[in-house]
């Protein structure tokens, strides 16, 4: 999350406007969605060299992201392509299982195929919005959109809070590796459960001291957005 964030202001597009980039955003979800796998195929080939330009990030690190998820959509992918029969015919290869056929038919791999494009296609479009737009500039597309400003306020808190959750983790897992909290499995759980407890009352403190500071500054009910 904060390698995102840090991309996000170093990019080639900061300058450019929001706006634009989240129509373009919005197209190439279109093409993912509702065009062929050809078209996915080619615009995921154009995105991804787009994006390490754009992001000033290099190829093993955009493929590294792009393949985190492939494990998630291998699973998805199986059960689409996978079915049961009560007979084999149709099947590409099938496995009997007593009554049952377990196979691989023609209709599963296209959809199979089809929702492989579509996903990583949706993810590589995703992957250039975040890398290329700070969160300053979706608060500034959000508002001219004319969204409730509750929900964008929400929206900015909940970002906020991401770091203050990250911040706190890392904090309390350095002290509980320098007291050799995770030198083994079984200790390891045993501070992981520690490490959730505690972070969830450190958070709440940290929500507390935020809440006093807004007092203070004579918060009345509303961020300047």
């Amino acid at each position: 999350m904060l390698e995102i964030d840090r991309l996000a202001w170093q990019n080639r597009w900061q300058t450019r406007d929001p706006m634009l980039k989240f129509v373009s955003y919005v197209g190439l979800l279109g093409i993912a969605l509702l065009t062929t796998p050809l078209y996915q195929c080619v615009t995921l080939l154009l995105l991804i060299p787009l994006t390490c330009y754009a992001a000033r990030v290099s190829w093993v690190r955009y493929l590294h992201w792009l393949s985190l998820p492939l494990g998630f959509l291998a699973v998805s992918l199986l059960s689409i392509a996978v079915s049961f029969a009560w007979s084999a015919e149709g099947m590409i290869y099938s496995v009997r299982l007593g009554g049952l056929f377990l196979g691989l038919d023609k209709h599963g791999l296209v959809l199979a195929n089809q929702a492989m494009w579509r996903s990583m296609t949706a993810l590589a479009a995703t992957y250039l919005f975040v890398l290329t737009t700070p969160f300053t500039q979706i608060i500034q597309i959000l508002k001219r959109c004319h969204l409730p400003r509750l929900l964008i306020e929400h929206t900015l808190l909940s970002y906020r809070f991401i770091f203050i959750f990250l911040d706190e983790a890392m904090a309390i897992r350095q002290a509980q590796s320098l007291r050799f909290g995770y030198r083994s499995l079984r200790t390891g759980y045993h501070s992981l459960a520690m490490l959730v407890g505690m972070l969830m009352l450190r958070v709440m403190t940290r929500y507390r001291e935020m809440s006093v500071a807004l007092d203070v500054k004579l918060y009345q009910g509303d961020f300047h957005l």
